[in-house]
């Protein structure tokens, strides 16, 4: 028996559908336990590539069994946009796929909040999926769960009096159409009758796997600076993708989580707003960007990339309780006759002791730079550790080093065989 979280431990995109992918051959079940839509977990298999955005990549391995949790808020559309994209490339969800009868829907009006409120000055660089005002819902106690779907009248009341306040919003602040609340209840009531034989008692059905004996891999969106609590707020996504969030988003107690398993890429990205200290806006950030092909899998939008920053790293081991990490994209620094790594940060000249999560000091915060030599040599067909050039594996022993993380995952390049295991 086995209960394992992975957790992005940067600013998200750092390959977490793949290596979900790669692990999930050993695992049992899958589990996502937050986020939403605006997640973007891509896998390539051959000439093939899914991009998905609320099924866990597992779903991928015909053997795994993958579960929504609770802590995952959920957007119909882009739900059944998925389970048809899986069934028409002959991967059957059916006794596969488990929802919690707890996850929040987010709803046509959280969606188009979202939308206006990102167009406007105060935007924080969110996807406009609705995510954020599902959560603001789901905390101010009006949200609209899965379970509400049983009950017409229930489902009725609620959509109605949450009209009351966003029409008058959309009305009378955004000068907006009002919504149609008749309209909104037959589109969920329709949505129910399609995912009604998903829907399971999740905390339930993951506690009575583990007492089987069975294997579990739980897998959160985004990445740990992005955390509502721990990351760089207000530039943050509405949940917890740490590993603390496994607990609460799943309904599986700590004290049967068996381990942590963080990932990385090679270097730092990050879409959206906030302070980045590593950030390239010169060429080699352009470089970094083409050569990764740092493009958001979800919005298309061109990903910010600076060098990789060991003492965010650090930061992210420390509140996850990292045991391991997986490093991807290691094959995009190839082509770089040398690699910067931050290892620790000065503010108004002085160095800092501790990774500052507050906006005006991050903003402030001078990465202090080691340089390393570059390999500059294809690794893209290595298979091995030992296959790696010297200069790569003096890269990785450094960036663990000054991490405080041991690397036994290595991912270099974008397919599922192009990742191997380190001992």
């Amino acid at each position: 028996m086995s209960v394992v979280v992975l957790v992005g431990s940067q600013w998200g995109d750092e390959g977490k559908g793949k290596v979900v992918d790669i692990l999930s051959e050993n695992f049992e079940i899958v589990t996502r336990y937050q986020g939403g839509a605006n997640a973007g977990h891509t896998v390539e298999i051959g000439d093939k590539k899914y991009v998905l955005h609320l099924i866990p990549s597992g779903i991928l391995r015909e053997n795994v069994i993958c579960v929504i949790g609770n802590g995952v808020v959920i957007d119909p559309v882009a739900l059944l946009e998925e389970i048809e994209l899986l069934e028409k490339n002959n991967i059957h969800v059916g006794g596969r796929l488990f929802i919690s009868h707890n996850a929040h829907l987010i709803m046509p009006y959280h969606k188009l909040l979202d939308s206006i409120s990102e167009s406007g000055e105060n935007k924080i660089g969110t996807t406009g999926r609705g995510i954020g005002p599902c959560y603001i819902d789901k905390y101010a106690r009006k949200g609209i769960k899965i379970v509400d779907l049983l009950n017409r009248k229930t489902l009725e009341e609620k959509i109605r009096e949450n009209l009351k306040e966003k029409n008058n919003l959309l009305r009378k602040l955004y000068n907006h159409d009002e919504l149609d609340a008749e309209v909104i209840v037959h589109q969920y009531l329709e949505f129910d009758k399609i995912i009604d034989k998903y829907i399971k008692d999740v905390p339930a059905y993951l506690n009575n796997a583990i007492e089987e004996g069975k294997s579990i891999l739980l897998e959160g969106a985004q990445g740990a600076l992005l955390d509502v609590d721990h990351g760089t707020y207000p530039y943050v996504t509405s949940s917890s993708p740490t590993s603390g969030g496994a607990c609460t988003g799943s309904g599986i107690p700590p004290t049967k989580i068996d381990s942590v398993i963080g990932i990385v890429k090679a270097y730092t990205t990050r879409v959206g707003l906030g302070p980045f200290p590593t950030e390239l806006l010169d060429a080699d950030g352009e470089k970094l960007r083409k050569i990764g092909a740092e493009f958001g899998a979800t919005t298309g939008r061109p990903r910010r990339c600076g060098w990789f920053d060991a003492f965010l790293v650090r930061y992210s081991a420390m509140i996850n309780g990292i045991n391991t990490c997986a490093v991807t994209k290691l094959d995009v620094l190839s082509e770089f006759e040398s690699i910067k790594v931050c290892v620790g940060y000065e503010i108004d000249g002085k160095t800092v002791k501790y990774f500052p999560t507050d906006v005006e000091r991050l903003s402030a915060a001078v990465p202090i730079y080691e340089t390393l030599p570059g390999w500059k040599q294809d690794i893209s067909n290595c298979r091995t550790y030992s296959e790696l050039p010297s200069l790569t594996q003096d890269y990785l022993s450094f960036i663990s080093k000054q991490s405080g993380i041991k690397f036994n995952i290595v991912g270099i390049g974008p397919k599922r065989e192009q990742t191997f295991f380190v001992d």
